[in-house]
């Protein structure tokens, strides 16, 4: 079915008949058989081949997009663009400074703003959230400004999610600006230090000088006595213990890898799965979804498959925001190409597509995971047509 609803074979015949082609005509030029062709045109024959798309489509000079009834969309890459553009006007734009007064929005009513926008992109509606952000970022400046004690948890909230935002639309720069706003509007405060350094380490993921950040940090929230820390606590420092981890996968330190999760998991049986504490997800399900996440940056794709299958079997799989089991799908399609199952890879990059469309469509890590996938010859014809649909192979 292509993606207005009009079968494929359908669209194939109308094309093919508005190009003046028989259907001897387009089977000569596909080295196919008439009968071939007349069966893909009443739908007896699904098109399983990507390739097979874009020859057709090639021999009736339209964009493949177009022949599955869908508009190609490097309009998702502009649209991402158009996103940065936004946020980076509104952490530009400096209310504070202006001449013209501004009302402040009371602090209270504030903090209730940042938590909803926060749920929103937890819920991965990023779209929604660039929305969100300019007025929001408007609103804490002034606030921050006017009462820096009383403000700074929303101030510190809000630029955290920003930083979290701007991660996913793969602009660092951006993103270490706003998660650099939300440690120094901590000021201090070590709770909240904690909570900012959590987006850092998410920024400065490919520095190893970010693993000395994370712990410093981690060190100054962890209780002395780890038995009668508080949960907020444990899933604060838990969650810098994750992104340290995941920085020394990714400059390829196995060993410190292996031990910093460890330590992670150790807090997070303390804590439990569904809690959500400074929105960092932390438990024991996003502790064995990090040690995937850190398998594929090794390149042990097979580890990390096996972490895969065993942490979607956790109760705390389903009690994780949609945004975080979504972008784990996205590192488990990841492995599976790692281990050249592409099958298996198109079909947890679907279930992601599913629940939060946004992760694969315009993310680009997910789009660029999509684009691998559908090259291979033994994708299946629905993550190819998808594919094609962006404009991506």
């Amino acid at each position: 079915m292509s993606g207005d609803g009009v079968p494929i074979g359908r669209r194939v015949a109308y094309l093919r008949a508005r190009r003046k082609l028989s259907q001897q005509s387009l089977a000569d030029r596909l080295g196919k058989s008439k009968s071939w062709v007349d069966k893909v045109e009443r739908g007896v024959r699904s098109l399983e081949r990507v390739s097979t798309i874009r020859d057709i489509a090639a021999v009736l000079r339209v964009d493949a997009a177009a022949l599955l009834g869908r508009e190609a969309r490097p309009a998702d890459t502009a649209a991402r663009s158009a996103d940065i553009v936004r946020i980076r006007g509104a952490l530009s734009s400096y209310a504070v400074v202006r001449d013209r007064p501004m009302p402040v929005v009371p602090v209270d009513r504030l903090v209730r703003q940042v938590g909803y926008a926060w749920t929103v992109y937890q819920h991965a509606r990023y779209p929604q959230v660039v929305r969100l952000l300019p007025g929001l970022l408007s609103d804490i400046d002034r606030a921050g400004a006017r009462d820096p004690v009383a403000g700074r948890v929303a101030v510190v909230a809000a630029y955290r999610l920003t930083a979290a935002l701007l991660v996913k639309l793969d602009d660092t720069g951006l993103a270490w600006l706003a998660a650099d706003r939300a440690v120094a509007a901590a000021n201090g405060d070590p709770v909240l230090v904690a909570a900012a350094a959590v987006q850092l380490g998410q920024v400065l993921r490919a520095s190893e000088r970010a693993r000395s950040v994370l712990l410093a940090a981690a060190h100054r929230i962890a209780p002395p006595d780890l038995d009668v820390g508080s949960p907020e606590e444990l899933s604060l420092c838990g969650a810098l213990l994750v992104q340290a981890g995941l920085v020394a996968a990714r400059c390829g330190d196995e060993r410190a890898t292996g031990e910093l999760l460890d330590e992670a998991a150790e807090l997070a049986a303390r804590v439990g799965d569904g809690l959500d504490h400074h929105r960092t997800g932390f438990g024991p399900t996003a502790v064995e979804l990090a040690r995937c996440a850190a398998a594929v940056e090794l390149g042990d794709g097979r580890e990390a498959v096996a972490r895969h299958k065993q942490a979607i079997r956790r109760n705390g799989w389903r009690l994780l925001p949609v945004e975080h089991r979504a972008a784990h799908l996205i590192d488990a399609a990841r492995a599976y190409l790692q281990i050249d199952d592409p099958g298996n890879a198109a079909r947890v990059l679907l279930a992601a597509e599913s629940v939060a469309p946004y992760e694969v469509r315009r993310r680009p890590a997910g789009r660029d995971v999509l684009a691998q996938v559908a090259r291979d010859p033994k994708a299946p014809a629905a993550i190819g047509e998808l594919a094609l649909s962006l404009g991506l192979v």
